[in-house]
């Protein structure tokens, strides 16, 4: 990934603007919710690879800040929702989409079908996924 960003920076004008957006694994949230109430009923379980990428990108952006490549302007997490009609849909994605990277046990899968199967006719099923947004801007060039 290093390589990756030198190729940004060199693509980008000198005080050009980089924008690292990305899930971060941190136990996402499974709700449950309707026009009424919104229940949690579980979070998803961080696998290996998942938090092995989240440290890989962590380490490739120290890295080339350390290098004088960028400099961190601002940096904020947000909540993105995944929204399916039903926790059968949920767990048919997360299994095909997410393999490897979030998983769901089944204590988990069984409370978020029980949640939605008593709700109420509008009830959905959301995971909270947490994204971090940072800006980076790159360095002049040192004179040597």
């Amino acid at each position: 990934m290093v390589h990756a960003l030198g190729e940004i920076r060199r693509a980008l004008a000198p005080g050009g603007i980089l924008i690292d957006l990305r899930p971060v694994s941190d136990r996402w949230s499974i709700e449950v919710f309707s026009r009424r109430e919104t229940r949690v009923v579980g979070q998803v379980t961080d696998l290996p690879l998942g938090l092995a990428d989240d440290a890989a990108a962590n380490q490739a952006m120290t890295d080339a800040e350390a290098q004088g490549w960028f400099r961190r302007e601002s940096e904020a997490f947000f909540p993105l929702h995944y929204v399916w009609d039903t926790a059968s849909e949920m767990e048919t994605w997360i299994d095909e989409e997410w393999e490897n990277f979030i998983g769901l046990d089944e204590e988990t899968r069984r409370a978020a079908r029980s949640a939605w199967a008593l709700g109420e006719a509008d009830s959905r099923v959301r995971v909270k996924v947490k994204m971090l947004i940072t800006r980076w801007r790159t360095r002049e060039p040192q004179a040597d």
